[in-house]
């Protein structure tokens, strides 16, 4: 089984068009044109996918955001998900069924995800690492489950 895990973004619907949008389901958070090509890359692939998210950890898209927030992998002291709580999600929402993991998103939401599912049997990919975001999003409009880059 395969699960694809994308990065959240720092653009949300709660910005200065919609500050009291009010809660909203994760999957329509995040704003940004390269959240908006993650986001249907992974409903593109016919399998299960997920947000790993700086502030909430692993969240499915159904997931309800009551409002917005800045959280980031890249700055401690906005206090992002610890590696450890991020093992605890896994163990509790059973991702340890996969044993296939897509992660789309920068360096920091692939290092996450591989030191929470260290020492499971998964295979972790990562077929858009390396590539500046204008380059994945490309790369993620022309591709379609199997035909991606490390495929």
């Amino acid at each position: 089984m395969r699960l694809v895990i994308i990065g959240c973004g720092k653009s949300k619907i709660w910005g200065k068009k919609h500050a009291e949008a009010g809660p909203h389901k994760a999957e329509d958070v995040y704003t940004s044109s390269y959240a908006t090509v993650k986001r249907k890359y992974a409903q593109s692939q016919g399998c299960d996918w997920m947000i790993l998210s700086a502030k909430y950890g692993f969240i499915r898209p159904d997931f309800i955001i009551p409002n917005t927030y800045n959280v980031t992998f890249d700055d401690p002291s906005t206090c992002p998900i610890s590696v450890p709580e991020l093992k605890q999600q896994v163990q509790e929402q059973g991702l340890g069924r996969y044993d296939e993991i897509t992660v789309v998103g920068g360096s920091k939401y692939i290092e996450r995800t591989r030191e929470a599912f260290q020492g499971m049997r998964v295979k972790i990919d990562t077929p858009f690492a390396g590539y500046r975001n204008g380059q994945q999003m490309a790369m993620m409009n022309g591709t379609k489950r199997g035909e991606g880059p490390g495929r």
